[in-house]
């Protein structure tokens, strides 16, 4: 890899004579580039056979023999209260089916009505989705009571110029996707399993096979300053709408 390189940049240097350093600056530039949207992470999401959604053991066959998706900390160094968090996806029933395993020291979150951003009160698992060919993406909290938390942003662009306030009109009002949690204490976990439809996701123009995603949390310790933050998509920065880091997901026909 490394010989291949230089040869390149022998050529470069060679064609372009006087221009090489600024060439071979845009080049190595551009290496970069590539080499950071190679770790975006893409995964195909199988079929899932039938479970039972109150099952938990059920739920962890069928999704036995989906890609693991972990979160991380790749905009830092990783804190010492980190825990992971291993997140699998399939598809059935015209829903996209997310499952996730999520360890915690302390599993808490007080806030418990509909639609409440209640990631700025406790532990909080986040679901980020964008059908390619559309602007408009969608933002799922589930916690460990199983509460819900829904936006429709309406593009990257709008999220970024948004005033004090608009996020309320982001709300989806009525639920659309259905969630499952349960909270082990003893092996200091809590599980989450989502169904969301394609029909409440995939809008004019985008794609029913290929979406973009990212998957977060929130993690809270009680009597700690702050939660621990983390994502399955490799940011440069801390800043979970970073489109450009979130990966690829397509769904086995």
């Amino acid at each position: 890899m490394k010989k291949n390189l230089l040869d390149r940049i022998y050529h470069v240097l060679k064609r372009h004579g006087g221009c090489g350093l600024f060439t071979i600056a845009i080049f190595l530039t551009g290496c970069s580039s590539l080499q950071i949207a190679s770790k975006r992470p893409h995964f195909r999401s199988p079929q899932l056979a039938k479970f039972s959604t109150g099952d938990w053991k059920s739920v962890e066959a069928a999704f036995a023999k989906s890609p693991e998706i972990s979160l991380a900390q790749s905009w830092r160094k990783q804190q010492d209260r980190f825990r992971p968090a291993v997140v699998r996806t399939g598809w059935r029933d015209d829903r996209l089916w997310v499952y996730a395993e999520i360890g915690d020291l302390d599993t808490f979150n007080p806030e418990t009505r509909f639609n409440e951003p209640f990631f700025m009160q406790g532990d909080a698992f986040e679901i980020f989705l964008r059908p390619v060919g559309q602007a408009a993406y969608f933002e799922f909290h589930v916690g460990p009571s199983n509460q819900l938390f829904q936006l429709r942003i309406p593009s990257a662009k709008a999220f970024a110029k948004q005033s004090e306030g608009e996020s309320e009109s982001w709300k989806i009002r009525n639920p659309v996707v259905k969630s499952w949690s349960s909270v082990d204490r003893k092996h200091q976990l809590w599980r989450v399993l989502v169904a969301i439809p394609f029909q409440a996701v995939v809008e004019k123009g985008g794609s029913r096979s290929q979406w973009l995603f990212s998957f977060a949390r929130y993690d809270y310790t009680r009597d700690e300053n702050g939660p621990i933050l983390s994502s399955s998509s490799p940011h440069a920065k801390r800043g979970f709408h970073r489109q450009q880091e979130w990966g690829r997901i397509r769904f086995d026909k």
